[in-house]
């Protein structure tokens, strides 16, 4: 990224506000209010005209459980990065009409296309296309309703279903990161989560609300905070936060079932063919969600996940997509990926 100094100096002062404020709320959110996201209550999307989604959505499907009725298919041209909004509306037309009512979320069984026009594909199916949730050039967008909420209903409660994709290059990836969500139900991990502050300015803006972070959920989860451009070698990752266009090493890491990780950088999102590191590379070396921007967001911190939203969230029950998008207050320019229903931290029995 290349920024202006004082757009720097903006965007970390509103990560301080944003941080804060996150950080206050992280105290009063004890535990859901409502049970989590269920099988049934999940729609997956399959491109009937790609192999690879046909075979993931029915992998997922039966491993998971999900009802033959929450299996919805739609038929479009494979391997581009990108749909037109007057096509995707065409899909979503489709898919509105299919879908039950009951349906909370969405979950997609392709790496491409990962946008629609200058939206990611996620955030389109989410909460529909709309020039709100862009921008021209450093600008703010529209929020996200469910953004810190306790809501586990929020098509019923606000009228969105939140998406991510199961992506992936192959089916032995996807079906390796399906097996890994499965894995970590209610397995209460004693893991790590790795707050990573590097030397990269521009992608580092995160790394402000760090201490507080670690202030308010050290005495629930171990919290390391490292300075460093590298982490590696570390056998108990769970979350794995940093500000990199590039991650190095990611491969000499164990990740734990279940496991949330990204980095802020512009193009993560653009899933194939980034001129940076693909976010499909976290789930490759072992986690089991991650997130990126699929067109150039500019370093504001409210287009990226909050890590103590999220990890607040996951520890509290959530499953993987509630928690993920969650954390992020304008998720309309990024993508998330991995596998939705992974709820490592159960609190209902």
């Amino acid at each position: 990224m290349s920024f202006r100094l004082f757009l720097v100096r903006v965007a970390i002062a509103v990560l301080f506000v944003l941080g804060l404020q996150s950080c206050e709320s992280l105290d009063q959110l004890s535990a859901p209010m409502e049970p989590w996201l269920t099988s049934d209550e999940l729609v997956v999307l399959v491109n009937q005209a790609d192999p690879l989604s046909v075979q993931i959505g029915e992998y997922y499907q039966q491993q998971r459980q999900i009802p033959r009725r929450n299996v919805i298919s739609v038929n479009f041209v494979p391997g581009r990065a990108e749909l037109s909004p007057e096509e995707f509306q065409q899909l979503k037309e489709i898919v509105d009409a299919q879908v039950p009512a009951y349906v909370q979320a969405f979950a997609l069984t392709w790496a491409e296309p990962y946008r629609v026009g200058c939206m990611s594909i996620t955030s389109a199916f989410a909460l529909g296309f709309d020039q709100a949730y862009c921008a021209g050039g450093c600008q703010l967008t529209k929020s996200n309703p469910y953004f810190n909420s306790r809501s586990h209903q929020p098509y019923q409660d606000l009228r969105i279903r939140p998406t991510i994709a199961i992506a992936a290059a192959d089916f032995n990836a996807a079906k390796a990161l399906i097996d890994r969500g499965m894995a970590s139900d209610n397995t209460y991990p004693t893991g790590t989560a790795y707050l990573v502050s590097t030397n990269d300015k521009n992608r580092n803006v995160r790394a402000a609300i760090y201490p507080q972070i670690k202030q308010y959920l050290s005495s629930r989860f171990n919290i390391e905070t490292i300075n460093a451009n590298v982490l590696q070698n570390k056998p108990d990752v769970m979350f794995y936060f940093t500000g990199l266009a590039e991650v190095n090493e990611l491969t000499s890491n164990y990740f734990l079932p279940g496991a949330i990780a990204d980095h802020l950088t512009s193009f993560g999102g653009m899933l194939t063919d980034s001129s940076q590191m693909s976010s499909l590379r976290w789930l490759e070396a072992g986690a089991t969600g991650s997130y990126g921007a699929v067109v150039e967001p500019c370093n504001f911190p409210q287009k990226f996940p909050n890590p103590g939203i999220v990890m607040t969230h996951y520890l509290n029950g959530d499953t993987l997509l509630e928690a993920y998008w969650k954390s992020v207050a304008m998720p309309g320019q990024g993508i998330f990926i991995g596998e939705p229903l992974a709820r490592p931290f159960a609190t209902y029995q």
